[in-house]
Parts: C-alpha cells; sequence; structure tokens
C-alpha cells in the first residue's frame, strides 16, 4: 500500500528545509580545476546558515573566494528562503560594507557581528527553486531586471543553478542590456562544485 501523500504545504515545507541542509555547505571545484586549470580557477562557494531570528525563518550568509585568498571574497550576501506553495523563493540581499564582514562563512564570531541593519534588498535579483525528482533546480526571477554595472557597461543577470546532497552546480552570465550579448561570466560552462563540509546541523528550524 502506497503512503499517503503529505499534504502540499507540508510537502513544500519539506522541500524548503532540504534544500536549506542541501545549501548548508562549503563547496569546492577543486576536481575542476585540477582536471582544467586553464579554464577554472579553484572557487569556494560557502553557504553559512544565519540564527533563526535574522529572518525569524531561515537564511544564510554567502560567499565565493578563490582558494588562494580565502580572506577577500568577490562575492558577498545574505539570503532567506520562503515557502511560496509551489516553489522556494529565494531573496537575495547586499551588504553595506561587505569587506567588514569577510571571512564570516569560517569565523562564527564574525557572522554573529551582521545585522538585519547591515544589508539591502537586491529587487528583482532573487532566485525561484522548484523541486525536480532528486534534485534542486533555480533561476533568477524572469525579466531581466537583475542589472549589474560591470566594466562600465549595464547587464543583466542570467543565473542557473543545480543543487543534490553533495553537489552544486551553476551558471552565472551578465548579458548586455542592448545587444543581449555576454560581457561577463563563464565563457566554458558551469562550474561544478563539491561539497566538502556541511553546515546542515546549523540550519535553524525554529
Amino acid at each position: 500500500m502506497s503512503p499517503t501523500p503529505l499534504p502540499a504545504s507540508d510537502a513544500t515545507t519539506s522541500h524548503l528545509i532540504r534544500l536549506a541542509h542541501w545549501m548548508a555547505g562549503d563547496f569546492s571545484n577543486y576536481q575542476q580545476a585540477l582536471a582544467n586549470a586553464k579554464d577554472y580557477a579553484h572557487i569556494h562557494i560557502f553557504f553559512r546558515p544565519l540564527p533563526f531570528e535574522f529572518f525569524s525563518g531561515i537564511g544564510f550568509y554567502s560567499e565565493q573566494v578563490y582558494d588562494y585568498d580565502l580572506w577577500l571574497p568577490y562575492r558577498q550576501g545574505v539570503h532567506r528562503l520562503v515557502d511560496q506553495g509551489d516553489q522556494i523563493y529565494i531573496e537575495n540581499y547586499s551588504l553595506k560594507n561587505a569587506l567588514l564582514y569577510a571571512g564570516a562563512a569560517r569565523e562564527l564570531s564574525i557572522l554573529h557581528t551582521i545585522t538585519p541593519d547591515c544589508i539591502e534588498r537586491r529587487y528583482h535579483c532573487s532566485m525561484v527553486f522548484q523541486w525536480e525528482s532528486d534534485r534542486f533546480r533555480g533561476s533568477v526571477e524572469p525579466g531581466n531586471r537583475c542589472l549589474i554595472e560591470k566594466n562600465g557597461c549595464q547587464t543583466y543577470l542570467e543565473s542557473s543553478v543545480e543543487i543534490t546532497e553533495t553537489t552544486w552546480v551553476s551558471l552565472d552570465r551578465g548579458m548586455d542590456v542592448n545587444t543581449h550579448q555576454q560581457v561577463w561570466g563563464s565563457e566554458h560552462g558551469p562550474l561544478r562544485f563539491e561539497k566538502r563540509q556541511s553546515f546542515a546541523h546549523e540550519v535553524p528550524i525554529s
């Protein structure tokens, strides 16, 4: 006899917690960089859970850093996970003085200095995730309105992510708002990360 399906809200909550557990970690593309050092630098993505009180829910601080310079991240952010029923919506925030919090993904003493007053919402730059069979797939919300200026050129972000319990595959590209040609981002395909350390036990459930 097959088990009774969870109500939709319970199933989505379960997916939300699973996504949070899978996101929480130190991910490295060491194998990819080792196999093709010419095209891929060795990079870490850190997603460290924030205390429940920060958002009254599940949130993360994130860093992306080159392995050779772990104290100088080239990307930092704060993220809030929102249950939207048929999908999980992740709001993205920037830090007003980001370098003050460099290393917070590895040092909890720094992480605990981040407060809601330190962040600003990045509108139109949220990610939308859905559960697909055995993994989560996400992309930046539609509309081409997540704008990033790079080298004097106004671009919009195209971003896609695939997450399993042990892997993170992502592709970020900046496209010219007028010509729709790629201006920045990987020219050699997605970055492929493997989880080196899990922080799932730090995800606040309540």
